[in-house]
């Protein structure tokens, strides 16, 4: 009798969730899927097995995309999912649909509301304080810190020279992390010369047991996760990094108050202290109202976002950009002979008016971002049915996966030679996109990237100290349509760990 009633209770409880949502399932009718989608789970089967199982998957439902109108849908359970690519479509998507997917929360368990992440209502108002620490002004600060960066990469890089393919990844990670964790903390992490750091350890380890939440299904109830033992893992990373950064933060408070009572009137008078170069925690401490402004918990918040977002980007855009130099040597001889009439044979540092010169190098950058995004996705929830310019609607409750990848590629708006490696197709007078979303590698809208020229200078910066001492040895592919084995490890990253050979450059060369 029991189980008779438990079966009528499920059954009119399966009813009544369906009849409640009518109006999406009618809506999702008129949208294809990709693949044959199965009763009750729909494509979550299509979405398990290794990263790069899963990003070669959404490659496909980005294709997809391209020949059905610019959309897609997939059900992964009971959620609905809708692939867009189109820029028109994508701008409105951008605009009005604010809030980040429920399945962020696997990153928010790091980073809290740090920016990129947060519910709109907090975002808004922390967006305000970060705009001005992004300003240019502030940004050109940190050119040292990425040259001396640089120059400690490339001695490190010199020990691998000359003795065929090795992983460049450890090298370009550690590169970042210390570039970041100066810039965005003000402290020194030297990772470069410890490359077993438990902090890059634990960014790295989280951020692959949050990938895997997000594609398997049962690994994302809280009360079940705590039975796998990921969790543990999960559990010893975030104090490691929350613990570290609390303790940057603390000392930090210390440091500015110890200043404030030191400072000398003539100090006050003429703001010595601004010739110095302050990071991130400084500038946010300050912007936010010092001690009456954002607390502890909100600065790690931020900061932790600032280390994790940038030590990755950087990583994987100058991995990529390293191997197009390889497979395209033509564009390795530009981007040096560019180098080598800024400096000739001197050994001088790169200062901010060498960057300003370095335009082929920049193109070969923004156009490796295009083919290879290190954020190929975008996903954004529905709160309220949206109206496409498209004249398609996406209905409340459902999510919005934006294809950065698949924009970059559609030959409708990158014309038929979308799939091959152009830098040229960046220069001002041919760089002329139909519409602002055709090329976003840092997200567009209101949400956008603030750190986007933070990262192209750290990016150009550590490939033309690269470039300017060491040739990318030539590794040719038979086709003119570049191609990598990639996988979605939050970022799109290479499978394996950007493969390279070295050789010193000759004085005479």
């Amino acid at each position: 009798m029991i189980l008779i009633l438990a079966s009528v209770a499920l059954t009119l409880w399966i009813v009544m969730f369906r009849y409640r949502r009518q109006h999406m399932y009618k809506l999702a009718s008129k949208i294809p899927p990709p693949v044959k989608e199965m009763p009750l789970i729909g494509i979550a089967h299509k979405l398990i097995g290794s990263p790069e199982h899963i990003m070669d998957e959404l490659k496909k439902y980005s294709y997809a995309a391209m020949e059905n109108g610019g959309m897609i849908r997939g059900w992964l359970s009971h959620i609905l999912y809708l692939l867009l690519l189109d820029p028109v479509d994508n701008e409105k998507v951008l605009k009005t649909c604010m809030e980040k997917d429920d399945l962020h929360r696997f990153l928010r368990n790091i980073i809290g509301n740090g920016g990129i992440f947060a519910p709109v209502k907090i975002w808004r108002k922390r967006r305000k304080i970060m705009v001005p620490a992004f300003t240019p002004k502030i940004v050109e600060t940190f050119e040292k810190i990425f040259t001396e960066q640089s120059e400690t990469l490339v001695k490190k890089l010199s020990n691998q020279a000359d003795k065929g393919k090795f992983s460049v990844w450890p090298f370009l990670s550690t590169y970042t992390l210390d570039s970041v964790s100066q810039t965005a903390m003000g402290v020194k992490i030297n990772a470069q010369n410890n490359t077993h750091s438990p902090f890059l350890l634990s960014i790295n380890r989280f951020l692959n047991l949050a990938c895997e939440r997000i594609f398997h299904l049962w690994l994302q109830p809280d009360w079940m996760y705590m039975f796998f033992p990921q969790y543990k893992e999960h559990q010893a990373c975030l104090k490691q990094l929350h613990d570290f950064t609390d303790e940057v933060i603390i000392k930090k408070r210390e440091e500015i108050q110890e200043d404030l009572k030191d400072k000398a009137e003539i100090d006050t008078e003429y703001d010595l202290d601004s010739y110095k170069t302050k990071s991130f925690l400084d500038h946010l401490i300050h912007l936010s109202g010092k001690d009456g402004g954002y607390t502890n918990l909100e600065l790690r918040e931020e900061v932790l976002t600032l280390t994790i977002a940038g030590t990755d980007t950087s990583a994987v855009a100058i991995g990529y950009t390293l191997k197009m130099l390889a497979t395209y040597p033509e564009a390795q001889t530009r981007v040096y002979e560019e180098i080598y009439d800024i400096f000739g044979d001197s050994d001088r540092q790169l200062v901010k008016n060498d960057l300003l010169q370095l335009k082929y190098l920049e193109r070969v950058v923004k156009e490796t971002l295009r083919l290879f995004p290190p954020v190929p996705f975008i996903i954004r929830r529905v709160d309220e049915n949206v109206t496409l310019p498209s004249g398609r609607v996406l209905p409340a409750g459902s999510g919005v996966v934006v294809s950065i990848w698949g924009a970059h590629r559609d030959p409708k708006y990158w014309g038929p030679d979308a799939e091959k490696f152009d830098p040229d197709r960046f220069l001002p007078e041919r760089f002329l996109p139909k519409h602002v979303c055709s090329y976003m590698p840092f997200s567009q809208g209101p949400r956008n990237c603030l750190g986007y020229q933070y990262a192209l200078m750290s990016i150009k910066i550590a490939v033309a100290a690269i470039v300017r001492n060491f040739k990318v040895v030539p590794d040719l592919q038979n086709s003119d349509t570049p191609y990598i084995r990639v996988k979605l490890d939050i970022m799109m990253k290479d499978v394996d760990g950007y493969q390279i050979a070295l050789e010193k450059r000759k004085p005479d060369e």
